[in-house]
């Protein structure tokens, strides 16, 4: 490890380097940078990266890809102006747009880094030590079905433990896998193998979240085909012990895996209906789930954003319904559309259940946006915009222990450039930013 290191510390010169944020101040958004980023498609800013931000003890990590494609490490002391930057040595193939980065912090301060993914073999990598950016070199984490990796992603449970799930396989084939880091033993197991099961025939597009009782909640469209067209349904289900059995929102066990027969249907949607994969869920502090995405009723050309929740017995969709431009999703590779995948959040104010949506759409410019609702189950919709500028095909992504603890919405923003079916642009660094709101003041 002491060679590894000298090694990396001559290959990237100066390891940490103060980065002068440029503060600016829009209102009640404050917006911080952090330096510049690749910017020749969305694989920065793609709405499944968990995380591009994450908080641990008053610290704030961020990750990204430079203009060289190299994979770029950040921390700032919460809400500080200052940043310290590490260009590590890794680097990845940033011009598919399916490769994000995602980074996690376990319960002793060890930052995790996975990147670089898109049916290859596992690139991750651990701090060396509590706080550190200086990462290890890359290494496996059980050695079993790590060959073809796509979409991972780290979750805290609340002890401190990490949870990072992954598909295995390809799309329209392939299944879901979930890994468990102890932190005490620092190492790693496999929990599920194949949670969520195709059967050769299909794969499971997931969105995940923790509440705060530690309870783990997935929800995922089926995918037929790598047209995306073929997307369909929403699916639901629960694990209270740490991912290792699973049960359907009125608490009936599930047999795993889980396939398209023997799954909880949260919302029927059928193919050929805009129907996005990879949105976001939150689960609030009682455990109920609400879903976010998008697609389009069969009464309309217009796909809209709507949220499937269940806060009692039944699952219900609210539909916000303040799109007006149509659209048709079809095809493979990541595609350039007039609107991004949303994120949500959701709190109790005055008894009511508030929920904000975060988007970009053509409609308002490709501006940072949201949508806010102080009471669901009224249709009161407040849309307003976070910057004054376009963020070309920007997808929102945040810091979800920070909201957990603080109630503080920080999102990572940067411009980019999305061409249709994986294309390449050819433009210049643009900045890789935090812009900070907090939503229980408007």
């Amino acid at each position: 490890m002491k060679l590894y290191c000298l090694k990396y510390q001559l290959l990237i010169g100066v390891l940490l380097c103060g980065a002068m944020a440029a503060i600016a101040q829009t209102g009640k958004v404050t917006t911080s940078t952090i330096g510049l980023g690749w910017a020749n498609n969305s694989v920065n800013t793609v709405v499944f990266r968990k995380n591009s931000l994450v908080t641990f003890k008053g610290e704030q990590y961020a990750a990204y890809y430079n203009n060289e494609q190299i994979l770029v490490l950040a921390k700032r002391k919460s809400g500080a102006a200052n940043w310290q930057l590490l260009a590590t040595p890794y680097k990845a193939d940033a011009t598919d747009a399916h490769k994000d980065i995602s980074i996690m912090v376990d319960g002793a301060g060890y930052l995790h880094v996975a990147w670089g993914h898109h049916n290859q073999t596992l690139n991750y990598a651990k701090g060396v030590k509590p706080g550190s950016l200086l990462l290890s070199a890359p290494q496996s984490m059980t050695g079993v079905n790590e060959n073809r990796v796509s979409y991972p992603e780290f979750y805290r449970l609340p002890n401190g433990d990490l949870l990072f799930v992954y598909r295995d396989g390809s799309s329209g084939n392939g299944n879901l896998v979930m890994n468990r880091y102890d932190t005490r033993s620092q190492k790693w197991a496999n929990v599920q193998q194949n949670l969520i099961d195709g059967e050769g025939k299909r794969n499971a597009y997931w969105q995940m979240c923790i509440d705060i009782k530690g309870t783990i909640h997935i929800s995922w469209v089926w995918r037929e085909s790598p047209d995306v067209a073929s997307n369909h349904d929403m699916c639901y289900a629960r694990s209270n012990d740490g991912g290792l059995s699973w049960e359907k929102s009125t608490g009936e066990k599930c047999t795993l895996p889980i396939t398209a027969a023997s799954a909880e249907y949260a919302c029927n949607i059928p193919r050929h209906s805009e129907l996005i994969n990879q949105t976001s869920m939150f689960v609030d502090d009682k455990g109920n789930p609400f879903i976010a995405t998008y697609w389009r009723d069969s009464s309309t050309a217009v796909p809209q954003y709507h949220i499937i929740y269940k806060t009692g017995s039944n699952w219900q969709s609210a539909n916000p319904g303040f799109r007006n431009t149509a659209f048709s999703l079809g095809g493979e590779g990541t595609k350039s559309i007039p609107i991004s995948r949303p994120q949500i959040i959701a709190w109790k104010k005055i008894g009511k259940q508030s929920v904000a949506l975060i988007f970009r759409d053509t409609e308002r410019g490709n501006k940072v946006s949201v949508a806010v609702n102080a009471d669901l189950q009224s249709t009161n919709w407040r849309v307003s915009d976070l910057t004054s500028t376009s963020v070309g095909e920007w997808e929102p992504t945040y810091d979800t222990e920070l909201w957990k603890d603080k109630k503080v919405l920080n999102l990572f923003v940067q411009k980019v450039t999305q061409v249709d079916g994986e294309g390449k642009a050819s433009i210049a660094p643009t900045k890789v930013q935090v812009l900070e709101w907090n939503p229980l003041n408007n």
